[in-house]
């Protein structure tokens, strides 16, 4: 059996294709960078953290972007006829007034892992963006974003031709469908052909707690759709509701008791040669009470069968998603994990690393000492613009990070250490940096909580400038800090902090992501004074 689910963490708006034997994945990244991770497997159970899309944050800005913009919900298709794999992908720019203003791009590669074209740009009607080959001809269908007085929102889906060789598109969007549920919030739009049918598969009832995946079909590209009378086919709250009424997204009254998946929803589906069908979609583990998402939307994937009058259901019945699902017939096969441990002797930094909007090769150097990882500090690690945090994401609500870091802080405004990250507004920060007060080095937590600063000075201890081990402990809703000389005895600092905070239903600046635990440097003079990492140990326990 295959458990949900099967990219945990910080891994939203899965969008799946497959090539021949091989299977890719994307999720969205929003104000992270590398930009949209792609996962790889050959038998849909085991998979593989593989490449990532964007890797120029020369050519995709997201400086100055407020978190959980940026990169949303990049469809990934394979074009058999050209052999080319496609992308298409949405900057959000701004949500100011909720106008929603994006951009969405085309790019394409021959090779999954080759150097993908120069962007081409589509339009800035909605977002979610994705596309249809069709015998030549494309399509591009998203979400078109209402922003007017009395109409309904956030609004329909919209489809326009695309042509290759003008690269643009043809016209303006036109709408074609509004939902197959009186959920509300429609979007998330995929466009499949099966059986002669176009089919458009969309997420409804927001990315919250009513989220659900509906389909309609038609015998022609533009419609029109009629709906699955089944809708929705997959959700974690089955049951009718009405909400066209209400934009807002989170719905926490569709909180279902009876489900480990909450907020299923915003799915795309893939067929095997054994003629087996697949779909992966967005789900949610909360705290409970607080239903508080610290490990933000991940993806799971369910079995589906296409029925005899041709509509796709979830395998064995229900449209409650499941949190165990039958494998596939295909042949197991086994592939590389990220490791607990990295020493950092290869070379090269590995791909689970990330920073906040730009890449991390701009300020940590595998190279300058090897053996170690040498993080170069920039700004505060509350700004939009060139922060020094290398950070993997959180995947376990138990679990122990660990570090050994050299640093010899030479006035106050330089610091390094370990933090637990949410966003620029929400973090805890295990640093040492001068104490002017003590007239040397010491350790002490900074704690940022829905912008609020607070310097813990009562954690505050001299340490001497030698090696010091650092370590972050994650037992379920509460953390702390602790350090060592030694590695082996070590000495707690600090009080506990509330993990379920750590979520986009607490933090007030930010939402749709998810928590980041690492390695952290800050020079707010010069940007030039490093600190020395020995390794990263991330342990689920």
């Amino acid at each position: 059996m295959i458990q949900n689910p099967i990219f945990k963490g910080f891994n939203p708006d899965p969008c799946i294709c497959r090539k021949d034997g091989d299977y890719y994945a994307t999720v969205s990244s929003f104000e992270w960078m590398p930009g949209i991770p792609v996962y790889h497997s050959k038998d849909l159970k085991n998979w593989e953290l593989y490449t990532h899309v964007l890797t120029n944050d020369t050519k995709v800005d997201l400086k100055k972007l407020p978190s959980a913009k940026g990169i949303w919900a990049p469809c990934l298709t394979y074009c058999e006829a050209e052999d080319l794999f496609y992308v298409v992908y949405g900057v959000m720019n701004s949500m100011n007034a909720r106008y929603f203003d994006v951009d969405n791009y085309l790019i394409t590669a021959k090779d999954i892992k080759d150097p993908w074209s120069e962007p081409v740009y589509l339009h800035s009607s909605g977002f979610d963006a994705s596309i249809l080959h069709d015998d030549g001809r494309k399509y591009i269908v998203s979400l078109e974003w209402e922003t007017r007085d009395g109409y309904e929102k956030p609004g329909p889906i919209c489809m326009v031709e695309y042509s290759p060789e003008d690269k643009e598109i043809i016209g303006y969007p036109k709408r074609i469908w509004s939902g197959g549920t009186d959920r509300g919030c429609i979007e998330a739009p995929h466009l499949t052909k099966h059986g002669g049918l176009y089919y458009i598969m969309c997420a409804e009832g927001g990315t919250g707690y009513n989220h659900c995946i509906t389909m309609g079909r038609s015998a022609h590209v533009w419609g029109p759709y009629e709906k699955d009378p089944m809708n929705p086919i997959l959700t974690s709250a089955p049951g009718e509701s009405y909400e066209r009424h209400d934009p807002d997204h989170l719905k926490p009254k569709y909180f279902n008791p009876k489900s480990v998946l909450q907020k299923s929803g915003h799915g795309s589906y893939v067929e095997t040669p054994l003629g087996e069908v697949y779909l992966l979609h967005l789900c949610a583990r909360p705290f409970v009470p607080e239903l508080r998402c610290t490990l933000g939307r991940e993806t799971a994937i369910q079995k589906m069968e296409w029925t005899r009058d041709g509509w796709l259901r979830m395998s064995g019945g229900g449209n409650l998603a499941k949190e165990y699902v039958e494998e596939s017939k295909l042949p197991e096969c086994k592939l590389p994990q990220i490791p607990d441990f990295d020493d950092f002797d290869s070379g090269e930094l590995g791909l689970q690393y990330y920073a906040p909007r730009i890449m991390p090769r701009q300020f940590a150097d595998v190279k300058a000492r090897p053996g170690y990882v040498r993080i170069r500090g920039q700004e505060s690690r509350t700004s939009l613009n060139k922060v020094s945090i290398l950070a993997r994401k959180l995947t376990s609500i138990l679990a122990t990070v660990t570090t050994k870091m050299e640093f010899q802080p030479e006035i106050h405004q330089h610091s390094a250490g370990l933090i637990m990250y949410y966003d620029n507004m929400n973090y805890i920060n295990l640093r040492k940096y001068k104490s002017e007060t003590l007239r040397q080095s010491a350790l002490s937590i900074i704690h940022l909580q829905n912008g609020q600063k607070h310097e813990l000075l009562n954690t505050r201890i001299p340490i001497d400038d030698v090696p010091v081990y650092l370590r972050l402990n994650i037992a379920g809703r509460y953390s702390w800090f602790e350090w060592s000389y030694d590695g082996a005895v070590y000495q707690r600092i600090g009080e506990n902090f509330d993990t379920t905070k750590f979520s986009d239903e607490y933090c007030k600046y930010g939402e749709f992501t998810g928590t980041f635990v690492g390695l952290t440097c800050a020079d707010r003079v010069k940007h030039r004074h490093y600190a020395d990492f020995d390794f990263f140990e991330y342990k689920e326990v």
